[in-house]
């Protein structure tokens, strides 16, 4: 779902700083606790701005994790 943002951050296995952010403007929050549009905490939203770049990769691995939890009817 979002891999086309990831390549932002790690193409041919090269690591690229900055970590562009996985928001894609749809900004709700579900009542699991996650934005829908980025699958990401309202903690994680908050923080990001601020940030270390490895912080930001592991949001990243963390939200890759979440959508592959995701089940469709």
């Amino acid at each position: 779902m979002r891999a086309e943002h990831m390549d932002g951050w790690a193409v041919s296995g090269e690591v690229q700083s900055p970590v562009p952010s996985p928001c894609i403007n749809l900004c709700e929050m579900g009542p699991d606790g996650l934005c829908r549009g980025c699958m990401r905490t309202i903690d994680e939203i908050i923080n990001w701005s601020n940030a270390s770049d490895d912080y930001k990769r592991a949001v990243w691995i963390e939200i890759h994790r979440r959508e592959q939890g995701i089940q469709f009817d």
